[in-house]
This record gives C-alpha cells, structure tokens and sequence, in this order.
C-alpha cells in the first residue's frame, strides 16, 4: 500500500485531497429524503436571493406560549418587509424543514415535548421521527446545507462559568468553527464566561465582529460586555462584503457578528443582569446543569423583572432580524454579481475631494393602507384592502436611495426615544444615521396615507412634531459637512428657520442646495422669504409648482383644473413657470406623474449637472434648456408614494458620481419604476437600476 501511495502521480494525489475538502463542505450531501426545503425558500434560493435562517429552540424552548408563536410570527415579518425571505429551521416528521409554514409553526409553538437538537442529536431525533427545536449548532448545518449564508439568533451559547474545570463549552463555539454561516446575535449570553467564550472562538478561527461604531462586544441584554471584538462593521454592506469574501476563500469556519441591544430597552440591562446573578445562584443550589441551565435563567429571570426581560429578549431578535436581513439583502447583490456589487461604495472623486453630500429632512414610520376597489366607500362602510408598514419621510427616503446607490450621505434627522424609533433605525442599518437626533419626551414621526386602487393617495395624516427639533442649533454642529459638501439636500419637513439657515450657510461656501418640497402645503416654505433664490436644484410636482407660482406672486386661484389639463398644456404652464425661478435657480425638476418628467436648467442639456466642484465661471446662468423625459413603463403599479423621493435620490447619486445628464435622469426615472412596484417607498431593488440602464427608455424630447 505504501508503494502505491507513493507512486501515484502527485496531481492524482490532490484531485482526490480537493474533491474530499469539498465534498466534506458541500451543501447538497444530505438525502433528498432527509430534508425538506420550503417551495418559497427553494425558489428564492435557486435565484441567488436573500433568505435569512432562523432557529427554532426559541419557539420550543426559549418562551412561553403563545410569546413563542408571536415573537417567531413578528421576525419572520420583519425579514420580508425587508425584502427578504425567512426559513425557520426544526426537525419534524423524520425530516430537517427549512422553512416553516404557519400551521408548522403553531404545532412547533404547542409542541409539549419537542427536543432541543443540536448536532449531536439530529440523528436521532430523525430517525425517531421526533419533533426538534434547532440549536444555534444544528440551524447552522441545516442552514448551510440548504445554502443559506445568514442566520439570525438571539444570542449563541459559549463557555460556561467554571468551564476551565467542567469543560462544559456550548457546541454553538465549535460549529463556528467547522460551518461557513454568518450568525447574527446579541453576542454571547451573560450567565456564559465572556472572555473565555471569545477566547474559545479565536482558537476555533472565527471571526468575530460587532455592528456599529463601537468594538464593544454584546452582552445579550447588555450592549457592552466590557471586552472588545477584534473588528467591527459599520453597515451591512460592510458586514456582506466581510462575509463574502470569507466565502470565497472557502476557509470553512463561521463567522460571529454581535449587535447591540436597541437603546430602548438597554436601560433595563442593569435590573435584569442582577437577576440573571439571582437565577444563577439559584441554578447551582437546585443543580441544575449543561443545556437545561439557560431555559431555566430565562424563566427565572423573567419572574424576577416581571416580564421586563421577556420584552428585552424580544426586543433585540427583532432588531437581530432587522440588521441580518439587510445583510442578507446586500450579500445577494454581491454574490449574484461580484464584479458590480464588491466595493460599490467606493468613493467616487467628488465625495472624495469635497466631502460627503448632506441630506437633512424628516424620517417616518409609514402606514399604508390600499383600497382594492374602484369605489371607495366613505363614512360608515369599510374598505377591503391590505395594510402595510414600510419607512418613510422624504429626506430619509433620498438618503436611502443615496446609500443603494453607493454615495452613503450624512442624514441630519430627529427621531423619538421609543420602539418607533428603533424600526426606524434597525431598518435603515445600511446607512449612516450616525448624525440623527434621538429626542426624549418625543415620538417617532408617524404617517399613515391611504391609496386607491391606482397607487394614489386619498389622504394622508402625519404626526410629524419631532421634526421641529431639526433646529439650525442642531444643524450648525455639522458645518464642516455642509461647507465641504458636493450638494446638500433638504426637505420641507424642517422648520422654515432651518431652511432659511441652510440656504444662506451653503450660499456662503459655494454649496449647491436641493430643496424636495415633500408635499403641497410645504413647497411654498423657501419661498416665504428670499431665501429659496439661492436654492440650485428644486424638483416639484406639477401641483406642487403651481403652489410655489401662486405664492411668488401673492395668488390662491391659478392652474386649479389642473386634473383636466393635457401633457402638452401642462409642459407649457410649467415651462413658464420655471422661467421665474431659473431667474435665480439652476434647475428646476418637475415631475408629471405618468407623463414623466421636466428637466429646466440654465445650461445646454448636454452640459454635466452643477455641483460644489463646479467653478464659478461653469456656475453662470445661460440661456434656458428644456427637456422632456417620458416615465418608465410599468406593467402595474402597487404605490407611488416613493417615487418622487427615489427620482430625487437616485439623480442626485448620479450627479456626484458625474454621470452624463442622460444617464442621471435616466437612473432617476428608473429608481422611481421599481419604488412604484413596491409598498416599500425605497425598495433594496433600486440598487440594480444600473443593469437596466441600456434596456428600452423612451428617448428625451428636447423643447428648448
């Protein structure tokens, strides 16, 4: 046998070496007849999509009923009103499920006896047909298996306290190890050993990071452990492209990223770390050991804070799923084209010589209600339709689309100190609300809007006293973004004094400003004072111009049948209106709705889109160019309550990155189709507007 060991030809030797590697780590060794891939999860994942893996202990072992069936309801929820799809993972009828319907999970939820699986028992626990609660350890193998790359959890096991001499170290520390998913978590769960736990991953190759601004590794209930993980990341593009290329190595170990407990309820964190020592104490005297130990701490601890620590628990698996979808969102975009997505967020040569562009506006949570019936019923009838929850505010919004589109802002915002306000942020864990003001005493903007059955509004109320906190005291904290910005963007949700101060700040470094006039009643608010003659960009409806004219020139009456108007009176009225406000602006973007766009400026329409790199010679107003860009078409349309924000936000992208005019509209109009398809007024889809660049566009027609 040695001499035919050694005689074999060296490359027949490493064939063999490859093919065992991976074949060890393949994803489809498992029997067809062992496992059992939801039809939904299947088809998501044979188009290379984002679905997120969630385990199932928390249901079988983690909560009481029915808290168990609600929490797994509600993260499952949060992922796709991510755009992404949930897989919850347990053991059933002989088979490994990935993915659950809803009669799984409630049998799972009142399941009396359920095991809790980790890779030692998925063996048994099928062959005896039994029923399974996953472990972090076994949803990471049948995550893996199914390939899925993201996982969320709420915190993963670790080294137990005095496991130096038990050697009791959760199996969650060594799947790590051996199986390549990305596990999102609250960090390691305080009743464990922290330091040790760390340590333990180091040894196994894991790599560790949190996600955020801080390296201070989470505690579970508490957003700091008091160690440090060695890197942290800062988004969740970030986070996707660590886990993407840690895939693309094939290295074959997991990896680990902890995020903090939301500040809403990090503040019950000392309370319930006291009673986590109390439970544990009690859990020695009772001897109490191994995996039924942190059931035990869970039911105890929820006892002594009255159910505060049950909240918490919840609290942060849904921000965990939150930030893991997002994640999952971006790594599809980079795995499904890695030669467009890696690195996307590059800086581009303006941001790089003059900063990064500034958006300051409102941020809300949106209620949205459509009307499937042509006749709508007032008064005392009720209107079947579907309700929906999505994010909004139209400054939040742009700044959103920014992000996709790889010009990350700095979003000046206000926002209150409650559960609103968490979504709000969990949500938009893909950029950079590092600068949004957190108010006590406040509520999270709240607007609730109902639409047609054509995507249009009917009415829409909003709670929106939190934006009178965006103050010029609160703005003027960033002037070294605003004086170095290529272009700053505002909305009509902030006071008129923080637009006035704006305005004339900007003025005074040479700063273009993009005023976006939110809503009828607002468009009018530069215009109160002369203010809005140093406003660059302005991109209003038709409605919304006819406001500002009327309020230059002290009228209530003008263009009221509007409604009956055609696209060809219309683009004559608004023609000469914008002759007025190019008198000092440079371009004013109208919007017509389905008729498409108006792009008036003082420069020849060949001519790039002005901005802060601009000289002032370039700055000089010329001769006025008008040009009429037909919409997209679309085959339906679910809302259009986000499309103007994403025209705005997807030309602004293209206008720093110094696109050609054509392109910058182009992409807006693009950006504003995939927000119409779409109850979320920004979708994750806005992201691929630049493979649909050279698809069919009605061509421009040029009026001056």
């Amino acid at each position: 046998m040695m001499h035919l060991t050694v005689n074999r030809p060296l490359t027949t030797l490493l064939k063999h070496m490859y093919m065992y590697a991976r074949q060890k780590h393949s994803t489809s060794s498992i029997p067809n007849d062992l496992i059992q891939v939801q039809a939904n999860v299947a088809s998501v994942l044979r188009q290379g999509g984002p679905v997120v893996a969630l385990e199932s202990t928390i249901i079988t072992h983690g909560m009481p009923y029915p808290d168990n069936l609600r929490t797994a309801q509600e993260v499952e929820s949060i992922i796709e009103l991510n755009d992404a799809t949930p897989a919850t993972i347990a053991l059933m009828n002989g088979k490994l499920h990935i993915g659950l319907t809803q009669s799984d999970l409630q049998y799972l939820a009142k399941s009396t006896s359920p095991v809790k699986a980790s890779r030692r028992d998925l063996a048994w626990v099928l062959s005896k047909g039994l029923t399974g609660g996953t472990t972090v350890s076994g949803t990471m193998i049948g995550a893996h298996r199914a390939g899925i790359h993201v996982f969320v959890t709420g915190g993963i096991g670790g080294v137990h306290r005095e496991g130096q001499t038990s050697m009791d170290v959760s199996a969650d520390l060594t799947e790590l190890g051996r199986t390549p998913v990305a596990v999102i978590s609250a960090g390691v769960k305080s009743i464990l050993d922290i330091p040790r736990t760390l340590e333990y991953l180091e040894t196994e190759g894991v790599t560790v990071a949190t996600f955020g601004p801080s390296r201070d590794f989470p505690a579970f209930f508490l957003p700091s452990s008091g160690y440090q993980a060695p890197i942290n990341v800062t988004s969740a593009r970030e986070a996707a492209e660590l886990i993407d290329y840690s895939l693309s190595l094939e290295l074959g170990s997991g990896l680990l990223i902890g995020v903090p407990i939301p500040s809403s309820v990090a503040t019950q964190g000392q309370q319930i770390e006291d009673a986590i020592q109390s439970a544990l104490q009690q859990a020695s005297v009772e001897g109490i050991h191994g995996k039924d130990v942190t059931p035990f701490i869970l039911q105890r601890v929820n006892e002594l804070t009255g159910g505060e620590s049950l909240k918490a628990n919840i609290a942060l698996i849904q921000n965990n799923a939150r930030v893991g979808s997002k994640i999952a969102q971006e790594l599809s975009y980079i795995r499904r084209d890695g030669s467009k997505r890696r690195h996307v967020t590059k800086t581009t040569e303006p941001t790089a010589k003059y900063g990064q562009p500034v958006v300051i506006g409102g941020s809300n949570v949106d209620l949205v209600s459509s009307i499937r019936s042509q006749n709508i019923q007032y008064g005392d009838g009720t209107n079947p339709g579907s309700v929906h929850i999505t994010l909004g505010g139209v400054g939040r919004n742009i700044a959103d689309c920014l992000s996709r589109l790889g010009t990350s802002p700095m979003f000046l915002s206000a926002i209150g100190r409650d559960s609103q306000g968490d979504t709000l942020l969990g949500l938009s864990s893909h950029m950079n609300t590092s600068a949004v003001s957190i108010i006590d005493d406040h509520s999270t903007a709240t607007y609730s809007c109902v639409l047609d059955s054509d995507g249009a509004m009917v009415l829409g109320v909003g709670d929106m006293d939190v934006h009178v906190q965006i103050t010029p005291e609160y703005v003027s904290g960033y002037e070294k973004y605003l004086s170095s910005a290529p272009l700053v963007c505002i909305d009509g949700n902030i006071p008129v004094d923080t637009i006035e101060y704006v305005c004339k700040y900007c003025a005074q470094h040479n700063t273009p400003v993009w005023y976006e006039p939110t809503c009828i009643v607002k468009s009018t608010l530069p215009f109160q004072s002369d203010c809005w003659k140093t406003i660059s960009y302005i991109s209003p409806n038709f409605k919304e111009l006819c406001m500002i004219s009327n309020c230059l020139h002290k009228k209530n009456d003008a263009y009221q049948d509007h409604n009956n108007l055609t696209v060809h009176t219309q683009v004559e009225i608004c023609i000469e209106l914008c002759e007025l406000l190019l008198q000092h602006m440079y371009c004013v973007v109208v919007t017509l709705g389905q008729h498409g766009i108006l792009v008036c400026r003082n420069a020849q329409p060949e001519e790039p889109f002005l901005i802060a790199s601009s000289t002032p010679q370039e700055r000089t107003a010329s001769k006025m160019s008008v040009v009429h860009y037909p919409a997209c078409n679309a085959d339906h349309i679910t809302s259009v309550s986000g499309a103007g924000d994403c025209l705005a936000g997807a030309m602004i992208a293209r206008i720093l990155q110094q696109s050609t005019p054509d392109d910058c509209i182009k992409s807006g109009l693009l950006a504003a189709l995939c927000s119409t398809q779409t109850y979320l007024t920004v979708p994750a889809s806005v992201s691929t507007i630049d493979e649909l660049l050279d698809s069919t566009i009605c061509q421009p027609n040029r009026i001056l």
